[in-house]
């Protein structure tokens, strides 16, 4: 009788058990503003997990002034460890073929980790041009997709447009292009680099 209850669920693949946040990046370099959005989440969403997910390389960036990947790497790695905060890196993309799509490394974490659920999260900036991204409706049917505000965009109208969920984070109003120029200013950026 066990044998046949075993072999009416043969096949069936289990549900999510686990919900992942992937948060998505060149994080050149990673710095406060992205530790903090990463710390909100999970504390303040139903997220259990939360990975930092380093992008080798954009297709919607150019590679001007862009740190190599390994030393982005080390410092995202370095920079977890000293946050104290349940993060996660992953590299996953440095394994797949280019282009480095978002909706590619998805489907490919999904098909390996099918106990997980991953949700995608991003800032109003990215969703507000969501419509250039490969595959970008398969994208938002497939996945959840948490997000957060950006200076200058209407995240919770965005979300209502493109049925995302909008997250209440605070405002962080500092970026890496930001910290780019005054680096390249000889300015002291340090205290909003992050793993310094």
């Amino acid at each position: 009788m066990r044998m046949g209850f075993e072999k009416s669920w043969a096949g069936v693949k289990p549900a999510p058990t686990v919900r992942c946040g992937l948060y998505f990046g060149s994080f050149n370099p990673l710095h406060i503003g992205h530790l903090a959005i990463a710390n909100y989440v999970l504390e303040f969403t139903d997220l259990d997990e939360l990975r930092l997910v380093l992008s080798p390389k954009n297709p919607m960036k150019s590679d001007e002034g862009i740190m190599p990947v390994e030393e982005r790497l080390r410092r995202i790695e370095r920079a977890v460890e000293q946050s104290a905060l349940p993060i996660g890196v992953s590299k996953v993309e440095f394994d797949l073929p280019k282009p480095y799509y978002t909706i590619n490394t998805l489907r490919y974490l999904a098909a390996q980790e099918p106990h997980v659920c991953f949700v995608l999260m991003m800032g109003a900036d990215n969703l507000a041009v969501i419509e250039k991204w490969h595959q970008w409706q398969q994208l938002l049917q497939e996945f959840e997709v948490y997000v957060y505000p950006r200076s200058g965009y209407d995240g919770v109208a965005l979300c209502e447009t493109y049925g995302t969920r909008y997250i209440d984070a605070p405002l962080m109003d500092v970026s890496s292009s930001f910290i780019r120029k005054g680096l390249e200013e000889g300015r002291n950026m340090n205290g909003f680099l992050a793993g310094v």
